[in-house]
């Protein structure tokens, strides 16, 4: 008897946009300007960085560029007048750039290095998973996430967690309640306080 294999990478990156997309679906227009658990964002913010970090994968992934080559090109306001449709669309542009045939055997020039693409779309499903979270605390939505995509981030984040608080892009990791769930200490580990 056989283990059940896990669901290719693919499958779990675009679980992954389409809980963020649900999130973002959710947010009512006097919510864009609330606070989010992500110290110093709004709403507003948040999603405009996920927007962002989605437009970077066809150029990175699709072209082969570097983070030098694209420079500012997505820093400052992704989401427009429109935030939600704006949402859809840098999504749907990752989503693509990633099911392209063979992106994920190809190399990405990240702001750390070349690395796998496969690396990297892991990295951007387990970010998507731990701002969904932040997205459902800030606007009242339901904070459940699908054990299958908290799995798969702890596994995937917790070999490089330590690393990320020194860049800067996540808070020290905090100690989880006794008796904590996955999903809670997923999230203990990127300096959330759940």
């Amino acid at each position: 008897m056989t283990d059940k294999a896990e669901p290719p990478l693919l499958d779990r990156h675009a679980e992954a946009l389409d809980l963020f997309t649900d999130r973002v679906h959710a947010v009512r227009t006097d919510q864009w300007d609330a606070p989010t658990p992500c110290t110093e964002w709004t709403v507003r913010d948040l999603v405009n960085h996920l927007a962002s970090e989605q437009l970077w994968v066809p150029p990175l992934v699709r072209d082969g560029a570097s983070v030098e080559a694209v420079g500012d090109a997505f820093d400052g306001d992704m989401l427009g007048p429109d935030p939600v449709t704006s949402w859809d669309t840098a999504a749907a542009a990752s989503r693509a750039a990633f099911r392209e045939p063979g992106a994920l055997d190809r190399t990405v020039h990240l702001s750390f290095g070349d690395t796998s693409a496969a690396f990297y779309c892991g990295q951007m499903t387990t970010d998507l998973v731990v701002h969904a979270w932040d997205l459902s605390r800030a606007v009242g939505a339901d904070e459940t996430l699908p054990d299958a995509l908290v799995n798969f981030s702890v596994r995937e984040i917790s070999p490089y967690a330590a690393e990320l608080e020194k860049s800067g892009l996540f808070a020290a990791a905090v100690e989880p309640p006794a008796g904590a769930d996955v999903r809670t200490k997923l999230l203990a580990l990127l300096g959330r306080r759940v």
